[in-house]
């Protein structure tokens, strides 16, 4: 388990996971972005996506005010997930 939430919980979310395969496709987003295109509320997306930075699975680049998210594909576990997510 590595900040608070491990891989079982995330694959246990449906909302986490619509994140994380929104993110795997486009490869980085707005959180406004995201949120639209996983049908989650900003607020959830955004926890949701804290959850992710801090699994390291996601990272948070700041552009002036916007917040870009992305995937940190140098993590092996992202591959994993991909395969996982992309195939279900």
């Amino acid at each position: 388990m590595v900040g608070g939430l491990d891989i079982e919980s995330l694959l246990g979310s449906r909302a986490r996971i619509r994140i994380l395969r929104y993110l795997l496709e486009v490869g980085e987003a707005n959180i406004t972005r995201i949120s639209r295109e996983a049908r989650v509320h900003q607020a959830i997306a955004r926890k949701y996506l804290e959850d992710l930075a801090r699994m390291g699975l996601v990272e948070e680049v700041r552009i002036g005010r916007m917040r870009i998210y992305r995937v940190v594909w140098s993590d092996t576990r992202i591959r994993i997930l991909k395969s996982l997510i992309t195939q279900g």
